[in-house]
């Protein structure tokens, strides 16, 4: 029931009574007013902590609000009681609670916004409200009462029982929310909320477990010429010798394939998955560089008083940085702490979580947005009740509930997907990260071959430790080379009448190794066959109409049929165009490349290759992203073709060759980080070679083949990278040397209103400078976005670079249509 201010709940019989005291709540609304904190009276029943999540009332409605402080006496003159506890234990600590603070102010985000990625999920706006008319109502009220309040009345008393609010809304319309206000204020109606019932996940209670050795499955696979479908559940049983869920596998591979490999006596079904004893993988005996940076990560985890606290660990390309973070975290476990250790992709999740796993069985929890809501919920609550000691994930499970945070791990920590666009708060989990450890007394790794550049800007002014580790070692141990990288000019290729988009050397490289009976990875970062569909006869380019950017040219994925245009921005497609929709001509042609191209071309020049493509169009889940990577580095196809997830964190020894299709592709963006991006996506691409007994070669084409970047990437040198793109960034005040934060406007649909509102906000800025003598601060635009209209939405930005942009930002007001991103990652 909803509450009425000035009526605290009854105790219920047998409560043990307290002092009534005050409560400083964070509701789930934007208010306008600072920290969305209104003070709550606690009632006298009612114990109430830091940190518990309740249900206030907060005018007509009831909102889930986060405790953030206590009080003994009201600073307003009037309040209204705490409706009820959403959880009987607080879910924050006094550090997430300050932590959720800081987001707030720092990446000026709304109070709730903060403390909701710290909340169990599915804890935020689930509970539904329901209304009911009121048996014994006031006499006469009726008369008194609204039409609409009438006629919601009448509706209520000819269907007894109780309505969802929503579903009133919807059936009768919007004027249902004020025609409930006025009967729940004049008595003649009730209003509850009702929290879903919220059940844990059972577990699947058949599984198909192999019967045969994984050598006879996959030899039974091979003879499976014509049973496609039964030669793949063959293979996926023989990796998997603790059997498949048998619905995933009815569902994969159908029920005829399950059927006929129990008939077989491949497999059976069990009620549940078989669980060996597993003993705990020994670590690896260290290598020098890795012992310096074990025993300065120990030191500092050891003394709560040492510094830094951050440390920043530079290896290069299969230096083990992976080894360190299991000692480091081993040792963390034994002194009764626990780690998070976050990734920078959904899909490398899996390969660090197997790793983790065999060093630390049954202790290993796994956060990210991809589990569904039951896994996601069930894995949260024992994190929260201390039955996972260490935490794996991308951003978000930074945020996971550990009670005694001893370590956390950014791997690959110049990763931009470690900033968050699409949600408030627009939080970067490197800043996060470390403002959480000052709070706990954490120690901070943060890993990469290729570190931001702003990260070793600050480790070389000692604000961070740095931890070096330059030699490139084998899983063993062994010490081994860097891939010998080559750069090949595109426009001499093309000078000396070769048109393939494979160059000579690449070509030759890749028939020697397939010859070899090793593995390839070729890299192109763009997916689909061509990136722009075009008329020759007048020239016009097929564009999404929701978004001004050309259509991408996806072909089918059997061979089969017609192609499909595809906008990567909104996701809108539409049927390949037979003639130009403007002059009807039937000379449509197709530019540029994408994956599936250069799949076509890995199929022309070696016709008996196996060959896998690796990006979003074929693996959309994390299960598909684990599988592909399984079957390649099992050896089922001979050459990876992939965007970005090939160069983050595959590590394949048997893969000899990496040839990077294009090493252009978004250097040439508006954006100061773009020669960075480039450099760290080919030293990374490039490092997937070589890292077996083997010597890899790396073959890097491009038009550009003097860009520093590129040199950079080619030599593997990031020194002579740092070095010339400070004086670029030092030059045009580029962070380090200054600092950044981007106002982006995307909401409105008519351009020139959009154009406008970008106008005036400008303007209001740059007067707001000229009022305050603001020196060394500049407002930078407005201009349009790239591309300019997202979603039928024309986007404009705005920059404020000075020392310190939150000094202006405090003097006015940002329009709520306007999106603040403080250390912005893209600025394009």
């Amino acid at each position: 029931m909803t509450t009425t201010a000035d009526a605290a709940p009854k105790a219920p019989p047998g409560e043990e009574t307290i002092e009534p005291r005050y409560a400083e709540v964070v509701v789930d609304a934007r208010t306008g007013k600072a920290g969305d904190t209104f003070t709550y009276s606690i009632p006298s029943y009612m114990h109430v902590e830091l940190g518990h999540l309740v249900r206030v009332p907060f005018g007509p409605r009831t909102l889930n609000g986060v405790v953030t402080g206590l009080r003994e006496t009201p600073n307003v003159d009037y309040t209204r009681p705490i409706d009820s506890l959403v959880e009987e234990q607080p879910l924050l600590t006094p550090e997430r609670i300050e932590l959720g603070r800081w987001l707030a102010d720092y990446y000026r985000a709304p109070a709730f916004d903060s403390f909701a990625p710290m909340l169990p999920p599915g804890m935020r706006g689930s509970a539904q409200a329901y209304v009911q008319a009121a048996a014994d109502p006031p006499l006469g009220i009726e008369e008194r009462l609204p039409k609409g309040a009438q006629r919601l009345l009448a509706h209520l008393r000819a269907n007894p029982g109780a309505h969802r609010t929503a579903s009133l809304t919807a059936t009768l319309g919007p004027w249902v929310r004020n025609a409930i206000r006025a009967l729940v204020e004049a008595g003649a109606a009730s209003e509850k909320l009702v929290e879903p019932h919220r059940k844990p996940s059972s577990p699947r209670k058949t599984w198909l477990v192999p019967e045969a050795s994984a050598y006879a499955l996959r030899e039974l696979a091979d003879e499976q010429s014509r049973a496609l479908r039964r030669a793949g559940l063959l293979r996926e049983l023989a990796r998997s010798p603790s059997g498949l869920a048998a619905a995933d596998a009815r569902n994969r591979y159908g029920r005829t394939a399950v059927a006929r490999a129990i008939e077989m006596g491949l497999a059976t079904l069990q009620a549940a998955p078989p669980t060996p004893e597993t003993a705990p993988h020994a670590p690896l005996l260290p290598t020098p560089d890795q012992q310096r940076a074990l025993a300065a990560l120990k030191r500092t985890m050891d003394d709560p008083s040492a510094a830094p606290r951050t440390w920043l660990l530079h290896g290069a390309t299969g230096s083990g940085k992976t080894e360190v973070y299991l000692q480091a975290i081993a040792h963390c476990l034994a002194k009764g702490q626990q780690a998070i250790a976050l990734v920078p992709e959904v899909a490398l999740t899996p390969q660090m979580t197997q790793r983790f796993k065999e060093r630390f069985p049954e202790q290993v929890g796994v956060l990210h947005s991809r589990l569904t809501p039951a896994q996601h919920r069930d894995e949260w609550w024992r994190i929260f009740r201390g039955e996972r000691s260490v935490v794996i994930g991308p951003r978000s499970a930074l945020f996971a509930p550990v009670e005694n945070l001893g370590l956390v791990v950014l791997d690959e920590e110049h990763e931009w997907t470690y900033k968050q666009s699409d949600a408030q708060p627009h939080y970067h989990a490197r800043e996060t990260a470390e403002q959480l450890a000052s709070l706990t007394g954490a120690v901070v790794v943060l890993g990469s071959a290729t570190p931001d550049v702003v990260t070793a800007w600050r480790a070389d002014r000692g604000l961070i430790g740095k931890l070096s580790m330059p030699a490139r070692i084998e899983r063993s141990g062994a010490p081994t080379s860097l891939a010998e990288v080559d750069v090949v000019d595109m426009r001499t290729e093309l000078r000396e009448g070769n048109r393939s988009i494979f160059s000579r050397l690449l070509q030759e490289r890749l028939q020697d190794t397939l010859a070899a009976g090793r593995q390839a990875v070729l890299f192109l970062n763009r997916r689909g066959a061509a990136s722009v569909v075009a008329c020759r006869s007048c020239g016009l380019v097929v564009r999404c109409r929701r978004c001004s950017t050309p259509f991408t040219y996806h072909r089918p994925f059997d061979g089969a049929g017609t192609g499909q245009l595809r906008c990567h921005h909104c996701g809108r497609g539409r049927a390949e165009p037979r003639r130009c929709p403007q002059c009807r001509s039937i000379h449509i042609r197709y530019l540029g490349l994408g994956t599936q191209r250069v799949v076509e071309e890995v199929r022309r020049i070696a016709p008996h290759a196996r060959v896998l493509r690796w990006d979003s169009d074929t693996a959309s889940t994390t299960g598909a992203h684990e599988r592909l990577l399984r079957s390649f580095a099992e050896g089922e196809a001979d050459v990876l073709v992939g965007t970005q997830m090939v160069a983050k964190g595959l590590d394949v020894p048997s893969v000899d060759l990496v040839g990077v299709v294009l090493a252009d592709i978004g250097i040439h963006m508006p954006d100061f980080r773009a020669p960075e991006r480039t450099f760290q996506l080919l030293t990374q691409v490039a490092g997937r070679a070589g890292r077996g007994p083997q010597a890899g070669y790396a073959v890097v084409q491009t038009y550009l083949p003097d860009h520093y970047a590129i040199q950079a990437a080619a030599g593997q040198d990031y020194a002579a990278f740092y070095s010339t793109e400070m004086e670029h960034r030092r030059a045009h005040g580029s962070p380090p040397f200054g600092r950044l934060v981007r106002l982006l406007y995307d909401g409105h649909s008519d351009r020139r209103t959009a154009q406008n509102e970008a106008q005036q906000l400008a303007g209001r800025l740059r007067r707001t400078v000229h009022e305050w003598d603001m020196r060394g601060v500049d407002v930078v635009g407005p201009a349009p976005t790239y591309p300019p209209r997202i979603r039928n939405a024309w986007r404009w930005q705005l920059l404020i670079r000075a020392p310190e942009p939150r000094l202006l930002l405090d003097k006015l007001s940002i329009p709520s249509a306007w999106r603040v991103d403080v250390d912005p990652v893209n600025i394009v």
